[in-house]
């Protein structure tokens, strides 16, 4: 066991992973007692008492008392809310993935369905700084609710997959209140349902820090979605921002342009399962800062409500150390 990690905050969300995040939360407590780690566990009824509760863990503790990791035991919503508090702390993040997604794990490389061998990366104590998105919005979140199934995180969002506007944001808050089918297939579903409603809107899009580029681009569009990525995946490994770089200093930006039904019901098949999707309406861009606008879209962070369009995008190089493989 390394040195630096004696003690940690365990976070934990009943809801996660349909009670797959309970199960991983106690097989993980039960590995840190077991190597003789102190755990205090944390597990709040909503997304602003879990902040909360973090956030209390952090500062009202003598500099000796303070954990010396954060752990999530949950999927990519929960490690959202957690950042709300941890982002800028110094305190490194460390993840027993027990969501639906899983995407940070995935890409950090920390296994699912495994909480024996998350722990012990943990323990390892090797540390990755990573970038973090923030998404500024001008509107509250209307009528949606988040993973906790209370309120919804107050702004600005810190994020560390991918946030979703537009028909992307739709499915994934409809996935978020759906309770079958499981995994990647909830979203699916909830993507088909969607498609019965209208598809494109007609977005406008303002990069900045494009590298090569000392001025803003404009850019004007009918849109279906259009993404911003930290990483290359959301909703359980849908490659939405294949070429995203973790810690690159940029956000990866992918428009969806308008198409027919049909096509859009055939693009969904190739994004569900993993594969890199290629086709002449996906565009894809890069910048440190992005304004998206867009009449009615929602937007979404790591799974859980951002409110919505307009809004702002902003990378935070370095800005969070995560405990890796």
């Amino acid at each position: 066991m390394s040195d630096t990690i004696r003690s940690v905050l365990l976070v934990t969300n009943p809801l996660s992973g349909h009670g797959k995040g309970i199960t991983a939360a106690a097989a993980a407590r039960a590995r840190f007692e077991e190597r003789g780690v102190r755990v205090t566990e944390v597990c709040g009824s909503t997304a602003a008492e879990s902040v909360r509760l973090v956030r209390d863990s952090l500062t009202g503790r003598t500099a000796a008392a303070r954990p010396d990791a954060v752990v999530c035991a949950g999927g990519d919503g929960l490690v959202c809310v957690v950042l709300q508090a941890l982002a800028g702390s110094g305190v490194p993040l460390g993840m027993i993935p027990g969501g639906t997604g899983n995407d940070l794990a995935r890409e950090l490389g920390v296994p699912e369905d495994d909480p024996i061998t998350a722990v012990d990366i943990v323990l390892a104590g090797k540390t990755r700084a990573i970038d973090l998105g923030v998404v500024r919005s001008a509107r509250p979140t209307a009528a949606t609710e988040p993973q906790f199934g209370g309120d919804a995180l107050p702004g600005p969002i810190y994020f560390a997959t991918v946030a979703g506007t537009g028909f992307d944001a739709r499915v994934t808050l409809r996935a978020n209140r759906m309770s079958y089918p499981r995994g990647r297939l909830r979203y699916t579903l909830a993507a088909l349902i969607e498609l019965a409603s209208g598809l494109s809107v007609p977005y406008r899009i303002e990069l900045r820090g494009v590298p090569g580029e000392s001025e803003p681009t404009i850019l004007e569009a009918d849109a279906i979605m259009v993404a911003v990525g930290n990483t290359r995946s959301y909703g359980g490994g849908m490659q939405i921002c294949p070429d995203a770089i973790i810690d690159d200093g940029l956000l990866d930006l992918t428009v969806v342009g308008a198409l027919p039904r049909l096509d859009m019901i055939r693009l969904l098949p190739a994004l569900s399962s993993g594969k890199r999707v290629d086709h002449p309406a996906v565009h894809q861009y890069r910048a440190t800062d992005i304004t998206l606008t867009a009449p009615g879209a929602p937007a979404t962070a790591d799974g859980e409500p951002a409110g919505a369009l307009p809004a702002t995008f902003q990378i935070l190089p370095s800005a969070q150390s995560v405990l890796v493989a």
